[in-house]
């Protein structure tokens, strides 16, 4: 998937000299964490979270009033305090890309530019959201995991074996298992009614299948 099919296309932007409270009642009205700053011709030139927004209310909030609080930010404008090193994405981008690109930005929003000209956002709650729908969660189905080893068929085979059982797979995720290198956890949704139906299916194939949280996985291991 990719951020142009998630990303929010109904932007809330402001100009740089939009003052620190109306930039918040912006924020609260919109219901959004992010406000995109751009300069007259359109051009994003900053961005400004809500937690920006928050650090700026504590900063002073020890020595003064709130009426001399209140005061002060209204003099002060969002150019005073809007991240200008700004890391854009593409439409084209994929999900899994523009995750990466947060986490290790550690930030929680990307603005969607093409051709130059800004065309959405997207946000780590976006991209949670994608992920918790590639998982399948929901209270239909069930989960368990299955430890099988790196090599070529292995998902081919944990897949052939449900099948055979005529048993439909909602979601399958897999990612290295880092306490065992050259082993992978599969993890695996399965309609509720069908848990263990597929669970014994796949034991007498010779798989060891975990369907709760254990600290040792050695009994889990592939043989």
């Amino acid at each position: 998937m990719h951020v142009g099919l998630i990303m929010r296309k109904d932007l809330v932007t402001v100009p740089p000299d939009t003052s620190l409270v109306k930039a918040r009642d912006l924020i609260n009205e919109k219901l959004i964490e992010h406000l995109l700053v751009v300069d007259k011709d359109g051009k994003l030139v900053g961005i400004v979270s809500d937690r920006d927004l928050k650090q700026a209310w504590a900063s002073p909030a020890t020595t003064l009033s709130a009426h001399e609080l209140n005061y002060l930010l209204k003099q002060l404008n969002v150019e005073a305090i809007m991240v200008k090193k700004i890391t854009t994405v593409t439409p084209g981008t994929t999900i899994e890309r523009a995750g990466r690109i947060m986490q290790e930005d550690r930030i929680s929003a990307l603005p969607v530019m093409e051709n130059e000209k800004l065309v959405g956002i997207i946000t780590t709650t976006d991209v949670m959201g994608v992920l918790l729908d590639a998982i399948g969660i929901d209270g239909e189905s069930a989960r368990f995991v299955v430890l099988v080893e790196d090599r070529v068929g292995m998902i081919a085979e944990v897949s052939r074996i449900l099948k055979e059982e005529q048993i439909n797979i909602r979601s399958l995720v897999s990612w290295p298992e880092k306490t065992h290198p050259g082993l992978y956890q599969i993890v695996l949704r399965v309609g509720a009614a069908n848990e263990e139906m597929a669970i014994s299916a796949l034991t007498r194939a010779g798989f060891k299948v975990l369907t709760e949280y254990v600290e040792d996985l050695s009994p889990y291991l592939p043989e």
